[in-house]
């Protein structure tokens, strides 16, 4: 089957889903004007889990298991994606290098299994690096090195993540984000009282307007609830081959919505970058896939 033979309906879900995950880059870029980074992170976790652990029953993982996705992601994460929004890089670059996650998750499990680097996968890693080296060669006031650096490491927790998913053996993500959430939001709260201090939350909870409040709750609904319901539904009725290399889409989302709303310049540098990054995703996504396929066309008929 080919991607084209998708019914358009779900075409047009997965490009929803993958709208709403590159666009919310801008969305917590604006909810970031009033609320400090740690409580927004915090409260982006608290409204996910609830009241989602009291409508979906608890997935069969062990707590340890749900305890380390949810502070991989919440803390690791969500916690430095929205430090590093904060004032230390654009919401279209960072959309982009968050998408290292996927050489990171390659490389824990090349780790984890002693598997061997295939040729394409250096030269994948290769393309994406060269990619972030243009980005680190012209980092200005808004998008400095700390920034690149925050949501490197954040891309690294998000792998982490996903390598403990895949050793739970969890097939719905869906009430594993919302279970894995209850273990997110209480580190976030603390560090934010501890690094952001109380002056600074109750300032921030004053000046939350109903935009603010708006994207808090989008983190649950859109990018939760929404989100991992419908990707997990296409995957379900799909071969992952035809949905998952649509999330190569995001960071042109990311990018583009950030050009189209907070007027985020587009230079060639920037453009060059991302083509480098997303043509590395794509060799190391799609290449085996293309791989397989052209091997099974050379088989001989069965008789």
């Amino acid at each position: 089957m080919s991607a084209a033979s998708l019914p358009l309906r779900d075409v047009l879900l997965a490009v929803a889903v993958v709208t709403v995950w590159g666009t919310n880059f801008v969305v917590m870029r604006v909810g970031l004007d009033h609320l400090p980074p740690l409580l927004f992170a915090a409260l982006r976790f608290l409204f996910a889990a609830l009241p989602g652990v009291l409508l979906l029953p608890r997935p069969q993982v062990s707590w340890a298991n749900l305890a380390a996705y949810g502070l991989l992601i919440g803390t690791g994460q969500f916690g430095l994606l929205f430090v590093a929004l904060s004032g230390h890089i654009s919401p279209g670059l960072a959309s982009l290098v968050i998408q290292l996650q996927v050489f990171f998750t390659i490389g824990l499990s090349i780790a984890l299994t002693g598997e061997r680097v295939r040729g394409y996968q250096w030269a994948a890693l290769a393309l994406a690096a060269s990619g972030i080296g243009v980005i680190a060669a012209h980092t200005d006031a808004t998008t400095t090195p700390l920034g690149l650096a925050l949501v490197a490491l954040a891309a690294m927790s998000w792998a982490s993540g996903n390598t403990v998913a895949k050793a739970g053996g969890v097939r719905n993500m869906l009430p594993y984000v919302i279970w894995g959430s209850l273990f997110s939001a209480p580190p976030l709260f603390v560090l934010s009282f501890a690094v952001e201090g109380w002056d600074a939350i109750r300032d921030g909870l004053a000046r939350a307007d109903v935009i603010t409040w708006g994207t808090v709750l989008w983190q649950a609904v859109g990018n939760v609830m929404f989100g991992y319901a419908v990707w997990g539904w296409l995957l379900a009725r799909h071969p992952a081959a035809l949905i998952t290399p649509m999330a190569l889409l995001v960071p042109v989302f990311g990018m583009g919505a950030s050009a189209f709303w907070l007027g985020e310049s587009l230079p060639a540098w920037k453009i060059g970058a991302a083509l480098l990054v997303m043509g590395g995703l794509a060799i190391g996504v799609l290449y085996p896939r293309w791989r397989d396929r052209a091997a099974a066309t050379r088989l001989p008929p069965a008789v």
